[in-house]
């Protein structure tokens, strides 16, 4: 029987974080990844000033500037006729004050190749988790399909799902989520940057006669999200591309030329959206963090940034237990406490944003002589585009590297 003293199942953020931390602690950790590389459609590929802090701690800062990115510094929303500054990352304290918009792929093999310099780590591409091993009611490790679809097991003290929102994990230890109500499903499509449209260095959302779009400055770019109601994709898909490309001119300025690059339906890709929260996060043996735990919407691009802080925590507070082989559902409620806090508020959050601006938008109704009170407080006091920047950019309780993990810059 093969065995590890701690299996991290799913190679995103949460688990490459999670198995770099680990590894730097001396524990004996392999990650399980179901893909052949990182490459993804819908990988969230916003890295916010918590997460660059945490790189710095590690001492991949350096390296981690020198990815391909875009540094995006404000988030500004045009409603109606009314400019909204709704956060502003340059105001922030500090080095890291912006977000860094990096293609998740690069960002995953920057924390592979730095956890491939532990001698404890180990990384299993191609190795889908089926189901989870028990024993007397306790998880005992995982099956799993190999790249020859051959069967295998892998023993641990302790399996953490990090395996997202269609987690293998997390049914297989028979928990359930409390789903949240959410407006709407979002269409993603690439637009060629072009120069003077205004939404240079920034992420900037649009609100108007019923429609809702958010387009974020990727250099050559935009990374264009046009927000739809639940249930409405196959309805507007037969209104035909032109229908789109002319809701896109009109909302961003967009010449034709510009927009005929969008050939078809079949270069805009829908993404589902849900949003859910375990009760419990643990059991015997076994615990999830990051979408495993918690599955956020869309807005603020926070799920990424989550999933990392929920790993920094993890690593803290159960490195010492994994190394003496006494990991217990005492130690796992430890980072469930310790971590429910911010995840509740960022979801409460994101819950009072959807009902603020997207659902009235979505639905037509959003005032466009009057503001919603929040949006003329930050119109009114320029300042306070710190306080939402730090919010959704910082978070509360954010995590930085245990001392085990910390490394000079490099």
């Amino acid at each position: 029987m093969e065995s590890t003293r701690c299996c991290v199942v799913g190679g995103g953020p949460a688990g490459m974080m999670l198995g770099l931390l680990l590894a730097r602690a001396g524990v004996e950790v392999t990650v399980l990844e179901k893909h052949r590389d990182f490459l993804r459609d819908f990988r969230g590929d916003t890295v916010h000033p918590s997460t660059l802090r945490l790189l710095d701690d590690l001492g991949l800062g350096e390296r981690f500037a020198a990815l391909p990115q875009r540094k995006l510094e404000r988030m500004r929303m045009l409603i109606g006729e009314s400019t909204v500054v709704a956060a502003d990352f340059g105001r922030l304290r500090g080095r890291r004050n912006y977000i860094a918009m990096v293609p998740q792929w690069d960002f995953l093999d920057l924390l592979a190749k730095a956890a491939a310099d532990e001698p404890s780590f180990t990384l299993r591409m191609c190795t889908e988790v089926t189901g989870l091993r028990s024993e007397g009611g306790r998880v005992t490790g995982v099956r799993y399909l190999d790249e020859d679809g051959s069967p295998g097991e892998l023993a641990a003290d302790l399996t953490v799902g990090c395996d997202g929102r269609d987690s293998v994990v997390r049914r297989s230890a028979g928990m359930r989520s409390r789903a949240f109500d959410i407006p709407m499903d979002v269409w993603s499509v690439r637009v060629r940057a072009v120069p003077g449209s205004g939404a240079g260095g920034q992420v900037f959302a649009r609100f108007a006669d019923g429609q809702v779009a958010v387009t974020m400055d990727r250099g050559d770019y935009f990374q264009t999200s046009y927000l739809i109601r639940k249930g409405d994709d196959a309805r507007l898909r037969a209104r035909g591309i032109e229908w789109f490309r002319g809701a896109l001119a009109e909302l961003f300025g967009w010449a034709p030329h510009v927009l005929e690059e969008i050939g078809s339906f079949d270069d805009v890709k829908l993404l589902e959206t849900s949003m859910d929260r375990l009760p419990r996060w643990y059991a015997d043996g076994v615990l999830c963090i990051g979408d495993a735990a918690h599955t956020m919407s869309p807005v603020g691009g926070v799920g990424v940034n989550l999933a990392v802080q929920d790993a920094a925590a993890t690593a803290r507070l159960l490195a010492e237990p994994l190394l003496r082989g006494t990991i217990g559902v005492a130690d796992l409620a430890r980072v469930q406490r310790r971590r429910l806090l911010p995840t509740a508020v960022a979801q409460r959050l994101q819950l009072g944003e959807h009902e603020m601006l997207l659902r009235p938008a979505l639905e037509g109704t959003l005032g466009t002589k009057r503001l919603p009170f929040p949006m003329r407080l930050l119109r009114r006091f320029p300042a306070l585009g710190a306080v939402t920047a730090y919010v959704g950019g910082v978070g509360v309780r954010p995590e930085r590297a245990p001392g085990f993990a910390r490394r000079a810059r490099r």
